[in-house]
């Protein structure tokens, strides 16, 4: 369990994104940082396992992206999710949203529904798949307000990746380290390509750190081209430029 001091510093972190935690989300959060510990020990879901760790690289990392989804947002798909990271969070705090959880290695999957089952949060899904694949399914395919993904790829890559699953009028949050600004004239062409234009571009350090982070809010404006995303494999070695 979260002791008192660390409870303290995500209630005390949430406030800079305009949250206020109630001890039920506190004690939620709390049982997702043991089960992330005990379950570490036998699938590799991440390197950070100290609780100051946990809770500021990970949950408030999170919850940094609360002030740029709309309240009138239905759905989320959360892409290469890994540990479940933003996507549980998010859910945590915005119970109305449903959500989907994208992961292309089976064990991961099986920790994330463990999660899910053991806080019992509702209409959220847990799915194994890689995004290019899922991307082309007529069920994910532009089907979704809100799309995210944190440390997954290069942004040209990650726009190939994400973009098709948003809905025309919906968002990309693509959740980035502070040389987000690099990638970005980077990115153009795929924006151009894939109908994706850049909204924000937001820096900000981490609570109780000096972590920089930066959140690229892009609107989907138009549909994406049904020739993408390109086959497995192929965002990754043929980028977008």
């Amino acid at each position: 369990m979260l002791n008192k001091y660390y409870s303290e510093v995500l209630k005390e972190g949430s406030k800079d994104f305009g949250l206020l935690l109630t001890d039920e989300q506190i004690e939620k959060f709390s049982m997702y940082a043991d089960l992330l510990v005990e379950w570490n020990e036998k699938v590799n879901l991440t390197a950070i396992t100290d609780p100051e760790g946990i809770v500021i690289k990970h949950f408030l990392d999170s919850l940094s992206i609360v002030p740029f989804i709309p309240g009138e947002a239905k759905n989320l798909i959360d892409i290469g999710t890994g540990a479940g990271f933003p996507g549980i969070p998010l859910k945590i705090i915005l119970g109305h949203l449903e959500v989907t959880l994208l992961d292309s290695l089976d064990k991961r999957v099986k920790f994330l529904n463990e999660i899910c089952n053991s806080l019992a949060l509702k209409n959220i899904m847990s799915v194994h798949g890689r995004a290019e694949d899922f991307g082309i399914n007529k069920d994910y395919r532009e089907r979704f307000d809100i799309v995210t993904a944190r440390a997954v790829a290069n942004l040209p890559v990650l726009l190939e990746y994400c973009l098709p699953f948003v809905k025309t009028g919906g968002l990309f949050i693509a959740m980035k380290g502070p040389d987000a600004e690099a990638e970005l004239k980077e990115s153009q062409k795929a924006l151009d390509i894939l109908g994706g234009e850049v909204k924000t571009l937001k820096k900000f350090t981490l609570p109780h750190s000096d972590i920089e982070r930066c959140a690229i809010i892009i609107k989907k404006c138009r549909q994406t081209p049904t020739n993408y995303p390109r086959k497995s494999g192929k965002p990754t070695k043929q980028p977008i430029k």
